[in-house]
């Protein structure tokens, strides 16, 4: 028996990864019946990735499973909406509601564009659950999804510090995208630790942080997504 393993292919780990984010996006969408009746797709996927993000994903797909759809709804918008500390916009952690974060949003959605994928005119592009979608999506639209949650990996953390700290079950969903990420660098060490400690920057510029999460529309082909998506919050 040999005592060496085969390193797993590289494109074997892309899709991996690409499954788990995939699988956080649709898990930090505002939950409907129709995310609860792909519960059985959800656990098959979770099945196929490794244990440090499979083990955080199982548990809240059994919450998911186990909670009737009005109350997860309710904790839904309690967590996400009236808890800015919360907020599921990435570039909101980072610049505020500043006229830096009008510009960091251009940026988001320009990295869509450039991929081929539009987002609809009245949606946000830096939800946490459209960055994933993104970067979920095989070939140059998922490496360019990694380095945009490269980029706002600061706010990734404090939003998982946030969910953590608040007891939601939702920060299982940052766990798993944690697993899939480089470990924090000295410097993303320092931002997280200077954000935490001093909370966003608070020039305000009539930009709403708390919207509905959306999906994304191709707009040419830009490889296969590996799940379906449920429907959104109207």
């Amino acid at each position: 028996m040999s005592l060496f393993t085969r390193p797993r292919s590289r494109a074997a780990t892309a899709r991996e990864t690409a499954v788990v984010h995939r699988l956080a996006s649709l898990l930090l969408e505002y939950p409907t019946d129709d995310l609860q009746a792909l519960l059985p797709v959800l656990r098959a996927a979770a099945a196929e990735v490794g244990p440090g993000a499979r083990e955080p994903l199982d548990r809240l797909l059994d919450h998911v499973a186990a909670t009737p759809l009005g109350e997860l709804q309710a904790d839904y918008v309690r967590t996400f909406d009236l808890r800015r500390r919360c907020s599921p916009y990435l570039t909101y952690y980072a610049h505020g509601d500043t006229r830096k974060r009008g510009i960091a949003l251009v940026e988001v959605k320009q990295a869509y564009r450039a991929a081929g994928l539009e987002l609809g005119s009245d949606e946000l592009p830096d939800h946490v659950a459209v960055v994933l979608e993104f970067a979920s999506t095989e070939g140059p639209a998922q490496q360019a999804g990694l380095r945009l949650l490269q980029d706002h990996r600061a706010g990734l953390e404090l939003l998982r510090m946030a969910l953590r700290d608040a007891g939601s079950p939702w920060a299982d969903a940052l766990v798993a995208v944690g697993a899939t990420l480089p470990p924090l660098g000295e410097d993303e060490r320092t931002a997280v630790a200077r954000l935490a400690a001093a909370g966003p920057p608070g020039e305000e510029v009539g930009l709403e942080p708390f919207g509905p999460p959306t999906t994304m529309e191709a707009a040419q082909p830009a490889g296969p997504v590996f799940l379906p998506t449920p429907g959104v919050r109207r």
